[in-house]
C-alpha cells in the first residue's frame, strides 16, 4: 500500500443484522457522562487538543477566550480546565471531535467481487486481504454483498461498530444503484409510503433520479434499513433490476473522490459526528 503520511491519506488497499453480530455481539456500555467541573482530574484541556493536532496550547487559549470550545455540551467559560479524553465530549465551533487516540476508524471503497469479512476459508478475496495489518483489532462495521461495491467502515471500535450496525440506531446509508427500465413518476412516493417484501414492509427515508439513459437509469435510495440485499431486493419489487449498486454514504461519512480499493483513516471531526449520531 502507498501512503502518506496524514490522517486523511489515501492509500491502497451485505447487509443483515444477524451477520453483523459476529464482529460486535456486545459493547461495554454506554460511557459515563463526565461532570463539567473545572477542579477535576484529568489532563489540561489546551494540552489534549495541541495533541490532537487541533492547534497550538496558545491559539486553543484563545479560541477558549472566543467561546469557541465546549466540553460535555457546556461552553468552556475559563483557562486550565482538565478534561478526561475518554470520556469526555469536545466540541469545536459545535463540531465534536474525537480525541482519543486508541481507537481508529477507516472509509474503504470496497470494489465489486470482494466478500466483507476479515477472512475466507474458501481462498476468494476479503477485505481483511485489503486492509492487511492496517490496525489490530480492525472489524468492518455491516457488511456489502460481494456484488455490492462502495463505502465499508472499519473501525477498532468495538461499541462504535456494535452500535453503527444495530438497526435500532436508525443509521441512514445512501446507495446509487444503476437500473434498468423507466422510472415511473409515483415511485418515490410509493417507497417512502413502504413496499411489502417477503420478510416484511420496507420504506426508504428518499429517492431520486440521479440520471436516464438509453433505457438505464441512476437512483439513488437513502434507507436505514440493515436486511440482507434490501436494495436490490426493493428495486426489484418494483421492476427495476439493478445491475451496479454502489453505497455512497453511511450517516455523515460520504465516499467522495476515493478510488476503488482505497482506504483512508477518517478525520477526528467526521468519527465525532458518528459517535454523535449514535448517542456516544
Amino acid at each position: 500500500m502507498n501512503a502518506t503520511p496524514n490522517d486523511e491519506s489515501t492509500t491502497a488497499a451485505g447487509e443483515g443484522w444477524s451477520d453483523d453480530m459476529e464482529l460486535a455481539p456486545a459493547h461495554p456500555g454506554d460511557r459515563a457522562p463526565a461532570t463539567d467541573r473545572t477542579d477535576r482530574q484529568g489532563e489540561r484541556l489546551q494540552k489534549v487538543l495541541a495533541r490532537a493536532g487541533v492547534a497550538s496550547r496558545r491559539v486553543v487559549e484563545e479560541m477558549i477566550d472566543a467561546g469557541r470550545i465546549s466540553v460535555n455540551g457546556s461552553q468552556v467559560r475559563v483557562q486550565g480546565m482538565r478534561v478526561d479524553p475518554q470520556t469526555d465530549k469536545i466540541a469545536v465551533d459545535g463540531v465534536r471531535l474525537e480525541i482519543r487516540d486508541d481507537r481508529v476508524t477507516y472509509a474503504l471503497n470496497k470494489p465489486s467481487g470482494v466478500i466483507t469479512a476479515m477472512t475466507d476459508d474458501r481462498n476468494r478475496p476479503t477485505v481483511g486481504d485489503m486492509v492487511g495489518d492496517l490496525a489490530p483489532g480492525l472489524v468492518h462495521v455491516g457488511r456489502l454483498d460481494q456484488d455490492t461495491e462502495g463505502l465499508l467502515l472499519l473501525t477498532t471500535d468495538g461499541e462504535l461498530a456494535h452500535r453503527l450496525a444495530h438497526p435500532s440506531y436508525g443509521v441512514r446509508k445512501t446507495y446509487l444503484a444503476q437500473v434498468s427500465g423507466s422510472v415511473p413518476r409515483d415511485l418515490a412516493k410509493r417507497l417512502r409510503s413502504g413496499i411489502e417484501l417477503d420478510d416484511g414492509p420496507v420504506t426508504v427515508d428518499s429517492f431520486r433520479v440521479v440520471d436516464t439513459h438509453a433505457g438505464q437509469s441512476v437512483v439513488e435510495v437513502v434507507l436505514h434499513e440493515g436486511r440482507k440485499h434490501i436494495v436490490r431486493r426493493l428495486l426489484a419489487e418494483v421492476k427495476l433490476p439493478v445491475s451496479r449498486l454502489t453505497r455512497t454514504a453511511v450517516g455523515p461519512v460520504e465516499l467522495r473522490a476515493m478510488r476503488s480499493g482505497t482506504i483512508r483513516k477518517l478525520s477526528r471531526q467526521e468519527v465525532g459526528a458518528l459517535e454523535e449520531l449514535v448517542g456516544l
